[in-house]
């Protein structure tokens, strides 16, 4: 299990580290637009590269918001029940989320592999598209294998009493 925490936050890590990095480039090109399009000289594309920065961020975020339990959720009921079965019921969404991640990764991962053999460009600056979306789904499997940690984790809070602590 350590081992594979480890790696799991190595890897989410590494791609907020770049989602990061999006984010900053997608506030450049966009003050960039601004202060062109002030002298005339707007700069082409601007909207086609923001949303590909804009689902680099997105997508690279999301395994590490779920390890720091970042995401938005309503506790009214899970929160009333006891710690074990607080756990079962971790255990039981982390599974059928990491199930539902992991199906939605590979569909991404097969969408972009007919973006590459049907050769699909952006419309404006006439760009491949298919390695933003290869990069999508290797956000979308950041999440599933934190989902997938955080299975094992109530699995052994479960089984064993002890917390899934890293």
């Amino acid at each position: 299990m350590g081992l594979l925490d480890r790696l799991n936050l190595l890897l989410n890590r590494g791609l907020a580290i770049v989602s990061g990095v999006s984010l900053v480039a997608m506030v450049v090109v966009t003050v960039g637009e601004m202060v062109l399009r002030m002298f005339g000289h707007p700069m082409a594309g601007t909207v086609e590269t923001i949303g590909w920065l804009a689902a680099i961020t997105t997508a690279f975020a999301l395994g590490y918001t779920q390890i720091y339990q970042g995401h938005v959720s309503i506790d009214l009921l899970a929160g009333r029940l006891a710690s074990r079965s607080q756990a079962v019921l971790s255990m039981l969404v982390n599974l059928v989320s990491a199930v539902l991640f992991v199906v939605m990764t590979w569909k991404i991962f097969e969408y972009a592999g007919v973006l590459r053999e049907t050769g699909s460009l952006s419309e404006t600056m006439k760009v491949i598209v298919y390695p933003w979306v290869y990069l999508v789904s290797l956000g979308c499997a950041g999440l599933a294998m934190a989902l997938l940690v955080g299975f094992l984790k109530s699995c052994r809070e479960v089984f064993t009493g002890e917390a899934g602590q890293s």
